[in-house]
């Protein structure tokens, strides 16, 4: 019988020490760290007077565009600081007619001008301030000149065919006003620049990337 007890006694013992938690259990590998921020990229800074190359979308002269008309341009050159890249070559551009002037019938030029105003870049949109790039039609003067003095010389010439001297000066003075009349109705000179153009403006301010 004491046997017995005994043997029971060190069951309970053995079963005891069997489940009782250890003291020091190893932690779960593969533990999750807390995630690193992304570091921001440091801004760069494009300075005043870089040189900016651009590709017009579209055509646009003084027949058509109006001042403060809007256009798009595309990047034909990337945007270099010091041997980094901060605006790649094909980024779009937006800018607006500063402006769009017809030349007079007989005097005058037909001027038109442009300007940059802002890009997009990562998803994030830039505004700048640029110089302004122009085009001017040729003058009237030397194209009407010839106009008017050739018609005088022909109406002298017929003149002088017709009644002599005095058939010269009437003739010279009904070919002037025809020559003027024909100087006219070649009608207003027109500038422009077609789609494609390559245009160069300059940075008037810095602007941070």
């Amino acid at each position: 019988m004491l046997t017995k007890v005994m043997a029971l006694s060190a069951m309970v013992v053995l079963i005891s020490c069997g489940t009782k938690p250890a003291d020091n259990q190893p932690e779960p590998t593969g533990a999750q760290t807390p995630a690193e921020s992304p570091k921001m990229a440091p801004e760069v800074t494009v300075p005043a007077g870089t040189t900016l190359h651009v590709r017009l979308d579209q055509t646009l002269d003084t027949q058509r565009s109006r001042t403060g008309e809007d256009f798009t341009a595309t990047l034909a050159e990337p945007i270099v600081v010091g041997d980094q890249t901060v605006v790649p070559q094909g980024t779009e551009f937006r800018g607006h007619v500063t402006a769009s002037g017809a030349s007079g019938r007989l005097k005058g030029r037909a001027v038109l001008g442009v300007t940059l105003d802002s890009f997009d870049l990562k998803g994030k949109s830039y505004r700048i301030e640029t110089s302004a790039d122009s085009r001017a039609s040729a003058g009237h003067k030397k194209r009407n000149g010839l106009l008017i003095g050739g018609g005088a010389g022909l109406g002298a010439a017929l003149g002088a065919l017709a009644g002599g001297g005095k058939g010269a000066l009437i003739g010279a003075g009904a070919g002037a006003a025809a020559g003027t009349a024909g100087a006219a109705a070649t009608g207003k000179e027109n500038a422009g620049f077609p789609a494609e153009t390559l245009l160069t403006f300059s940075l008037r301010a810095p602007v941070r990337i």
